[in-house]
């Protein structure tokens, strides 16, 4: 599941259980509601941490340039 996903489950989620006050036979459209909202939000918790967790921590900081900082950089760089 993506982050998009989640957020959408959490969005359907939050409508049907606040927002919705008609009564289903058979069906709790607030528990409904209320099992999508935690679905949705455990789903974005998991995508923003595995979306971190890709490059590895420091990837950015350890990532250097073709040339030294130093020095300039070659010519039609």
């Amino acid at each position: 599941m993506g982050l998009g996903v989640g957020i959408f489950l959490a969005a359907v989620g939050a409508v049907l259980a606040f927002a919705v006050t008609d009564n289903v036979s058979g069906v709790n459209i607030h528990t409904v509601g209320w099992i999508l909202l935690i679905v949705g939000i455990i789903g974005v918790v998991l995508s923003m941490i595995f979306w971190s967790s890709w490059a590895g921590p420091g990837y950015w900081s350890r990532r250097r340039g073709p040339y030294d900082e130093a020095s300039p950089p070659p010519p039609g760089y």
